[in-house]
């Protein structure tokens, strides 16, 4: 069971990622005009006359066999193009039909049933002629459209939903969204890869392959998981090119927008700062967090002690991850792979249970019991009680005398004693103190 998928393919700078943005709305895809700025499939969702369906958007077709990227994308374009519903093949008016245009044309004829041809930066398309010349393509009528004013969209539209399948399915609302993070070429794209069980997202030896925010859902266990393969994030100090400025950019909106992350690790090369600047801004964000230590394969004399040293390490340096998921994991031999799927459904669990108002004053009782709050000027601070008040986080609010008079380390103290009894694995707890309102 699926949701109907349109394939976006086309030539390099055709306009492929500007007429996805205006299918799905909003700026999801990067647009820029120098040519290859798409390498990997973008996928995200888009509805129109009330059909929801998937869009992907993927990099510019090239016959350049001697690099391995262009090798990659051409791959990636072959494998949407197989298992899309629909396929928007983009072409430009402004420059006629080309020689690439004709190659993928060729790749297309065999499944010329399900293809629209977009005629591209007709800016009216009401008066423009230029379009009646990919009639060449042997694809079928045309359609005109300008990607960046949206004229033309609403015609194109209807004739993609016009070759989609029945659907099959409602849009999944109980989806766990998980962002793949980290610092450039630690291996998220080959982990994302590996438990997708398909080359989803373009590899490459060179540093920063992956630029968009790569969307891939999966279903597990009854659930879909939609994991988002997101560009390596470096300090802004790093990031010159402006493209890789707008990768960072997406990332960043991709952790805002996750209820996991999956922070990923070089085993080789240790944690950096700059992780745990990602690990401490999905946590204040409110997202759980795992964490999958990659190239396990690959650390040489592997004792018992050495995940245990490398945890202790880490935890001194950010002692929130304490209440983390750590996972050592290999990309290549698939060591553990299938346990990160495992730990992401239950930290997704953790963030949305909910303690009875019952047991949450008990462990409030008992925690008061065993450390009373610290007294402010020799007045003493009472906490009255507290229930839980959402989720996702899980958040608790706790009526007091006092709520300015209960220190930090105190609130830390009732968030480590919360956690100790109801669980929230690997997702954090916000923790409201609220003055008791006194009787008229």
């Amino acid at each position: 069971m699926r949701s109907a998928t349109v394939a976006i393919v086309g030539r390099p700078n055709v306009g492929k990622s500007t007429l996805f943005n205006r299918i799905v709305g909003g700026r999801p895809a990067i647009v820029d005009d120098r040519p290859g700025v798409t390498r990997d499939r973008n996928f995200a969702r888009a509805e129109w006359t009330g059909r929801h369906f998937w869009v992907v958007d993927t990099g510019g077709w090239s016959s350049d066999s001697s690099d391995i990227l262009h090798s990659g994308i051409r791959v990636q374009i072959q494998t949407a193009i197989a298992q899309s519903d629909a396929v928007v093949f983009v072409v430009d008016t402004r420059v006629g039909v080309h020689p690439g245009d004709l190659e993928v044309a060729g790749l297309l004829r065999a499944h010329a049933d399900r293809v629209v041809v977009a005629a591209n930066k007709a800016d009216d398309p009401a008066t423009e002629t230029g379009h009646f010349a990919f009639h060449e393509l042997g694809l079928g009528p045309p359609i005109p459209v300008s990607a960046a004013s949206g004229k033309g969209s609403g015609d194109l539209l209807d004739a993609v939903v016009a070759l989609l399948p029945d659907e099959e399915q409602a849009a999944d609302e109980d989806m766990i969204h998980v962002a793949v993070v980290g610092r450039p070429n630690v291996g998220k794209s080959s982990l994302v890869n590996r438990l997708l069980g398909e080359d989803r997202s373009l590899v490459a030896p060179e540093a920063g392959t992956t630029r968009d925010a790569i969307d891939s859902p999966l279903r597990y266990h009854g659930r879909t998981l939609n994991f988002i393969d997101t560009a390596g994030l470096r300090k802004r100090s790093k990031v010159e090119d402006e493209i890789e400025f707008y990768s960072t950019l997406r990332t960043e909106r991709s952790v805002e927008r996750s209820d996991v992350c999956v922070l990923v690790v070089d085993a080789t090369d240790g944690v950096h700062a700059q992780e745990m600047k990602i690990a401490q801004a999905a946590w204040e964000r409110g997202s759980g967090v795992v964490v999958a230590v990659t190239k396990w394969d690959l650390v040489d004399e592997k004792e018992t002690t050495t995940a245990v040293r490398g945890e202790r390490e880490v935890l001194e340096r950010a002692p929130f991850l304490s209440a983390v998921p750590f996972l050592y994991v290999s990309s290549v031999t698939g060591l553990r792979v299938r346990q990160v799927l495992d730990q992401v459904l239950e930290v997704a669990e953790h963030a949305g249970r909910r303690a009875p108002t019952a047991e949450v004053n008990r462990v409030l009782e008992a925690l008061v019991a065993r450390t009373q709050p610290p007294q402010q000027g020799g007045q003493e601070v009472k906490l009255y009680y507290a229930s839980q008040i959402g989720v996702r986080p899980p958040t608790f609010a706790i009526v007091c005398s006092d709520p300015l008079a209960v220190p930090e380390s105190y609130r830390r103290y009732l968030e480590h004693g919360f956690r100790e009894a109801f669980g929230f694995r690997g997702v954090p707890i916000r923790m409201k103190l609220r003055r008791k309102k006194r009787r008229q």
